[in-house]
């Protein structure tokens, strides 16, 4: 397991406190992939923050009873990116991610208040992406296909080629990357035995199985330089 970046770590170290009983530095160490003494670090840099951890010796750590942390804030710049953001995904030809992040971009919006309510409403009424103008949608996959990557989930699928030929296939998902408006699928084929790239919207049903298979154990880099003999993800 890879070291999570600093911030990131520290905001699932409070999310476990928050929905765990008491957690130990070691268990948070084995997580993370980190000293114990980072944890302790950590822990201490929570506290300095002003979250009130009560510290159990010889069990671990717990946050105080009745705690409840403030609803999230967002400065006037990440409130614009978040809406910037919008504009560009709901061009997006996936129908299920468009869905989806427009119903987190509203539960977002929820927590914002008076003025900065209003001046992201104005900036959502003054950005415009011209990709896919027509917001054409070809696909309704996308959000399917991410949870069995993440899952490590078979799927069978029923694929039309550029040729209009139609195959069914049982597939291992490993990564997702988009161009040009269209979602492709890296995915490990047991048919052909190999790695390929299906567009989804190419796809024509997707049924997930029960089957669960190994982790790859590849970052997508690796998979380009293996591969193709790239370098850096095209």
């Amino acid at each position: 397991m890879e070291e999570k970046p600093r911030l990131s770590r520290l905001t699932a170290i409070l999310t476990q406190l928050q929905s765990s009983k008491i957690v130990t530095a070691t268990a948070l160490a084995k997580k993370y992939n980190v000293s114990v003494r980072t944890i302790y670090r950590d822990i201490r840099t929570l506290e300095k923050s002003g979250i009130p951890i009560v510290t159990e010796e010889g069990r671990g750590y717990s946050i105080m009873e009745g705690y409840k942390l403030p609803p999230i804030m967002f400065s006037e710049s990440e409130a614009n990116a978040l809406i910037t953001a919008e504009q560009l995904v709901v061009k997006n030809k996936d129908a299920s991610f468009v869905q989806h992040y427009q119903e987190a971009i509203q539960k977002i919006k929820a927590l914002l208040k008076g003025p900065q309510k209003e001046k992201t409403e104005l900036l959502s009424n003054r950005v415009y992406f011209r990709s896919n103008h027509t917001h054409q949608k070809t696909s309704n996959y996308l959000m399917q296909i991410q949870a069995a990557i993440t899952d490590f989930r078979l799927l069978r699928i029923v694929y039309f080629s550029s040729l209009q030929i139609r195959t069914e296939r049982d597939i291992e998902p490993f990564a997702l990357y988009s161009t040009e408006g269209n979602w492709l699928l890296i995915a490990f084929c047991r048919l052909r035995k190999e790695f390929r790239v299906f567009r989804i919207d190419y796809i024509q049903k997707i049924i997930p199985l029960s089957e669960q298979f190994e982790s790859h154990d590849m970052t997508l880099e690796e998979y380009y330089k293996k591969y193709y003999g790239i370098q850096d993800n095209p």
